[in-house]
């Protein structure tokens, strides 16, 4: 009797003994198989992570293109540009002298049997240069008015800046005759094809029949019209 009771006590052991390493060997793979999971876990949630990082690069590269964008060579002033030179000329230096660039003035002279003496200055802030000798006169808007150049005088070109001037000389009348129309006012302009001739109010009525207009000089008697 005591013999079975003893064998029973023994399986009874081990039957507790198995159970315990099963619950020991159950408790022991319940973390490491978590840790497993959360691993797995946590290693998709840094492939999401890269996905969420990717998907922002556009944004960032926009910004750095603007940026690039507002530095760039397109802002910049095209080198062409004409502007203001430091002494305060006018652009364009060395150009030709257009009529509207010039300031006029006229005086009655007696000599020759008399005529009118033209001179021609810069404007302030400009320098400019008579590219052709002879300018274009006219008394009225007839064919009749305009005046013949006599050849008298020039210089080619003549600079005309700060204080410096050119003249030039009109002799309205060239006839011994008793004909003639009578004008208060004379136009002249630097070339026939210039848009904007000046009209120059005489210092006294002239009597215009055949006139004739020296070339331009810096010399004032250079431009004292007389026929050749």
């Amino acid at each position: 009797m005591r013999s079975r009771l003893a064998a029973r006590s023994a399986r009874l052991v081990l039957a507790a003994v198995a159970v315990t390493a099963l619950a020991t060997t159950t408790t022991a793979c319940g973390p490491e198989e978590n840790g497993a999971a959360d691993s797995a876990a946590s290693s998709a949630g840094s492939g999401g992570g890269s996905d969420s990082s990717s998907s922002e690069s556009p944004s960032t590269g926009g910004s750095s293109t603007g940026g690039s964008n507002s530095s760039g060579s397109t802002d910049k002033p095209e080198s062409g540009d004409k502007t203001d030179s430091g002494n305060g000329e006018k652009s364009g230096y060395g150009q030709s002298c257009g009529t509207n660039d010039l300031n006029f003035t006229v005086t009655s002279e007696s000599q020759a049997g008399g005529y009118y003496l033209v001179t021609a200055k810069a404007k302030s802030g400009i320098t400019c240069y008579l590219d052709i000798n002879t300018p274009s006169v006219g008394f009225g808007s007839g064919a009749d008015g305009v005046a013949s150049p006599v050849g008298q005088g020039g210089e080619d070109p003549i600079k005309l800046t700060g204080s410096a001037v050119a003249y030039t000389g009109i002799n309205p009348k060239t006839t011994n005759s008793d004909a003639g129309k009578e004008f208060e006012n004379v136009i002249i302009s630097v070339t026939e094809e210039d848009a904007n001739p000046a009209e120059l109010k005489l210092p006294d009525t002239a009597t215009v029949d055949k006139p004739i207009v020296t070339n331009w000089s810096t010399d004032i008697s250079g431009a004292v019209p007389r026929i050749i």
